[in-house]
């Protein structure tokens, strides 16, 4: 049984731990009171803008609205999309200071569309996490992919793939690792 100090110091310490833990954009995420993401999407020209986050939980109804418009555009495929890869788009837009909406070049790709990007270029994984949902390709009008990819990669929050020559920066929710 702990005394009402050991309690305090064992909380303040697991508090300590958890907030070093964080990357500094991670714990940015999680200070904020509502989140929200601009998309459009460059194949089905859709976009949206919406509040997924508000009042200590995600919006079961505006993550369905994401994974939507995050859909495989090949296949017509809707899948759900990992809310840490909707947090690292917002947290990117946050330290862009930018309300522009991220232009998605590719969003979910499901196993087969994936497999034919592969067979058609050697920059496309045949393992790709953007078939778990936790990869997005994208790009933001007025914004080279160079300053895109260096502010994405300054968040530390998992993969970032500059590809200069196709105008888009790949973000996603694995290993911190860039090429």
């Amino acid at each position: 049984m702990l005394n009402r100090r050991q309690f305090l110091v064992c909380g303040a310490a697991a508090t300590a731990s958890a907030t070093l833990a964080a990357s500094p954009a991670e714990a940015a995420i999680h200070t904020r009171v509502e989140r929200s993401v601009a998309l459009h999407n460059t194949h089905t020209g859709e976009s949206l803008k919406t509040v997924y986050w508000s009042a200590g939980h995600y919006e079961p109804g505006a993550l369905r609205q994401i994974n939507r418009i995050l859909r495989d555009h090949y296949s017509g495929t809707i899948h759900q999309m990992d809310p840490r890869m909707i947090d690292l788009l917002f947290a990117l837009q946050h330290r862009l200071g930018t309300k522009k909406p991220f232009e998605i070049v590719s969003g979910y790709r499901s196993p087969a569309t994936n497999a034919m990007l592969a067979a058609m270029s050697d920059g496309v994984a045949q393992h790709s996490l953007h078939m778990e949902g936790k990869a997005v390709d994208i790009r933001l009008e007025g914004l080279s992919v160079r300053h895109l990819g260096r502010a994405a990669r300054a968040l530390r929050m998992g993969g970032v793939g500059q590809y200069p020559d196709s105008n888009f920066v790949h973000v996603d929710v694995g290993h911190v690792r860039y090429w």
